[in-house]
């Protein structure tokens, strides 16, 4: 007989720290993220670097991780599909244990098992190129110290978890963009929104929902792209921080010019092909 999966909790507890929520305890109602008992022992592997202080590491800081990346926003929106509603993926949110969110829950560990969940990877079979893809920004997150882009990532983790504890959300996500959602929450919004305010305050909870479906690809349900940018615009914390939006427009700005004269350089090439 086939062996039967196990539940969901016991998996994400026998590697990542985690216990099954007690009835009710959610992050919306807990006290925020203190850890919970009976915790397994946080694994060896996961700890955080030497002489990291997670307190003390910046916004600008996680920008930069997230500028390297050199993602074009404008090019984001135009490939964007229709997805769920932004209620669903605030909804889910705020449905998060608190537990999920601990201090001392092993980042990396909980990666992989959700990763496992998702792309159907059993006992030792390594993730695909996508989940080596999001296992790597799971491990520039926790090298970062930051208890912010740690709480950020186990946030995606759980709105990519939740479906087999809360159903199917109304249009699927596609795994295709799992490193960039993870990317643009972890290093992008928690950078200036302490990913609390993500559960606990609606307008910060509409702003992490809209800016999960953006980089997953999606529109939010019943808006084209003019709305959900214009939306999303007047929520924007980066935007609403004159310091850190002067920053981000730097890097737009340069991230501009690279791709003209990417551009004006592969036009060259082509002239000069054609010539020969």
């Amino acid at each position: 007989m086939a062996e039967r999966p196990a539940p969901f909790w016991r998996r994400l507890t026998n590697s990542a720290g985690l216990r099954a929520p007690d009835r009710g305890e959610l992050a919306t109602n807990a006290t925020p993220f203190s850890p919970p008992t009976a915790r397994v022992p946080r694994p060896a592997a996961d700890a955080e670097p030497a002489g990291a202080t997670p307190d003390a590491v910046d916004s600008e800081a996680l920008l930069a991780v997230w500028f390297a990346r050199e993602q074009d926003d404008v090019l984001v929106w135009r490939t964007c599909l229709p997805g769920a509603s932004t209620a669903e993926i605030a909804t889910r949110l705020s449905l998060v244990p608190a537990s999920f969110l601990a201090d001392d829950v092993a980042i990396l560990p909980l990666a992989e098992n959700i990763l496992e969940m998702e792309y159907g990877a059993v006992g030792s079979t390594p993730p695909d190129r996508r989940g080596q893809e999001v296992l790597r920004i799971v491990d520039q997150v926790r090298a970062t110290g930051s208890t912010a882009a740690r709480r950020g990532a186990a946030l995606v983790l759980w709105l990519w978890a939740s479906e087999d504890l809360n159903g199917p959300l109304s249009v699927p996500l596609s795994p295709v963009w799992y490193g960039r959602a993870m990317a643009a929450l972890s290093f992008r919004l928690a950078a200036v929104v302490d990913p609390a305010e993500w559960v606990r305050t609606a307008d910060r909870r509409d702003e992490a929902a809209r800016t999960f479906l953006l980089w997953s690809g999606h529109l939010p349900a019943g808006e084209d792209e003019a709305t959900a940018r214009s939306i999303l615009a007047m929520r924007d914390s980066l935007q609403q921080n004159a310091a850190l939006a002067q920053t981000m427009a730097e890097h737009e700005h340069r991230l501009q010019v690279t791709k003209r004269l990417q551009e004006a350089r592969a036009r060259e090439a082509a002239a000069r092909y054609s010539n020969e």
